[in-house]
């Protein structure tokens, strides 16, 4: 298993704990993904959110209609311009998710040691001795034995609640559970979960398709959250949907790990995408739980050296309801950054929790107090290892570059960049300093109209830990004279200079291109 990436190795003195945080523009390198919903979706809150941290806004399609997420879209567009805050959009997909259909909305008693028939005639009245369910084909998927589980939402563990069920009988299309813990299913949405079993429905379904291609397609949505990922088929069939929708051709598909299946295949999914969601609440029921970290650290460690972005879910989930969060839930989010996670992924939190600012701004603060003793040196070196040589051309100017500013202490690390792919390197060698990622726009034609590109590029370094875009004027051509370049670069020294992460004196590390050569140089600020 990889160590600990934790910087302490000699005991500190317990009274510098205490002392506070120096204030910081960007709260955290770690990125903050917040799901808006009932509960944030006003211009107010989300405003709030963004102030607070939250880099990438996720729509969950698996409740609400493309018109109710299209009105919290326009709030979001409202809140970026009044905050000045850039902020990346993912679709998550509703996949081959099994639901409880309780058309009554009205609460579910479930006894323990008492049986429940989950059926797939959705005509029957949900009520404690049957719950209809939105698959036919579940009867033929278990046996005894299997293990079955059902939560509010997004699964959350708590007994009051979740409930377990053991498959005692399949009759017909029906099956019969017995119930193994007492709960009340109350609310409009829960999901059930078969262990380790797998569900014969695509994983991009008809009602995915549809809402990509069309409030994604008109949204231009810059991630697709591809729910229960099983293998590289899966990632491959999404990428060729989308190549086919214009605009959406540079959306990146994240894979989201739910089950067992998507954890055996882990290797070849995460090859095809562009990024990994760790989702521990389905995969957290299919996994023993003396199982889930150790899934945890590989699945990091695997995304870190590939270069590609790590997602953790389910950190806080009694901030859904309290305005702080458990001991226990505070060190999950610190060891998840520890880890080298790039971000924390919030659900229930913010979607409809009672503060969801809050739970941000929180969430924030853990990460960039682990930031601080992350063993940056221990990782470099273990990347840089890992590559191995000879090294491509990008990785070793990606390299020098982090070498270059730790040597020097410098502030910030600078990178002119078209594509984003120079930037997301240097952001790989985890630098313990901010990497202000100069998006140079490209100017294309389609023998019709002249479009520039870069925004997809900007927002999408959202997702990446201690990444952080500019969007530069695009009468700067990325390739250009030495007057221009310097020119761009001042703009995003002012820039750093606002900010207040670059002050007089300091170190600057600058990557770029000068013709066809790429250039690292240290620059140091007069007053």
């Amino acid at each position: 298993m990889v160590s600990n990436y934790l910087l302490l190795e000699e005991p500190i003195r317990m009274a510098s704990i205490l002392e506070p945080s120096k204030p910081s523009f960007f709260p955290a390198m770690t990125k903050i993904v917040g799901t808006l919903g009932p509960n944030s979706r006003s211009v107010e809150v989300i405003s709030g959110c963004l102030k607070a941290g939250m880099s990438v806004a996720r729509f969950d399609f698996s409740w609400g209609d493309a018109e109710y997420h299209q009105e919290t879209l326009e709030n979001l567009n409202v809140a970026i311009k009044t905050t000045k805050k850039l902020c990346a959009v993912m679709l998550d997909t509703i996949g081959p998710e099994l639901l409880i259909v309780n058309k009554s909305k009205q609460p579910i008693s479930l006894q323990e040691d008492s049986f429940v028939v989950l059926t797939p005639d959705q005509d029957q009245e949900a009520t404690s001795n049957i719950l209809p369910i939105n698959f036919s084909g579940l009867s033929k998927a278990v046996k005894k034995g299997d293990e079955i589980f059902i939560g509010q939402y997004l699964f959350t563990g708590r007994e009051t609640t979740s409930v377990w069920l053991e498959v005692s009988e399949v009759k017909d299309k029906d099956v019969v559970c017995l119930i193994k813990n007492s709960a009340v299913l109350a609310g409009p949405l829960y999901t059930l979960h078969v262990s380790q079993i797998r569900i014969d429905l695509p994983t991009l379904t008809d009602k995915d398709k549809e809402a990509i291609s069309t409030w994604g397609l008109r949204n231009k949505i810059d991630f697709l959250l591809l729910s229960y990922a099983r293998g590289a088929e899966d990632v491959r069939q999404a990428r060729e949907f989308l190549s086919k929708l214009g605009d959406l051709k540079q959306t990146q598909i994240f894979a989201k790990i739910e089950n067992v299946e998507g954890l055996i295949n882990f290797d070849e999914i995460l090859q095809e995408a562009d990024g990994i969601i760790l989702a521990r609440g389905n995969l957290g029921i299919d996994l023993p739980p003396e199982k889930v970290f150790l899934y945890q650290k590989e699945a990091v460690y695997k995304c870190n050296i590939a270069g590609k972005p790590a997602v953790v879910t389910r950190v806080v989930d009694t901030m859904t309801d309290n305005l702080r969060p458990t001991r226990a839930e505070a060190t999950d989010v610190a060891n998840a950054v520890l880890d080298g996670c790039d971000a924390i992924l919030l659900g229930a939190e913010t979607l409809r929790g009672l503060y969801p600012i809050e739970t941000i701004s929180t969430v924030g603060k853990i990460c960039a107090e682990a930031e601080k003793v992350y063993n940056q040196d221990l990782y470099f070196k273990k990347t840089v290892k890992y590559v191995g040589e000879p090294m491509t051309h990008l990785e070793s100017i990606a390299s020098s570059a982090v070498r270059a500013a730790i040597k020097v202490k410098a502030s910030v690390i600078i990178c002119f960049t078209s594509s984003g792919r120079a930037a997301r390197l240097i952001a790989k060698y985890r630098p313990t300093m901010p990497v202000l990622s100069v998006v140079i726009p490209r100017l294309r034609t389609n023998q019709l109209r002249w479009t520039f590109s870069g925004a997809f590029e900007a927002r999408q370094s959202l997702m990446v830990r201690g990444l952080f875009p500019i969007l530069a004027d695009p009468r700067h051509p990325a390739e250009s004279s030495s007057a221009t370049n310097e020119s761009v670069l001042k703009v995003a020294l002012d820039h750093g200079k606002a900010s207040g992460i670059i002050k007089p004196h300091d170190r600057v590390v600058v990557c770029q291109k000068v013709g066809d050569a790429s250039v690292v140089k240290i620059i140091e600020l007069e007053d």
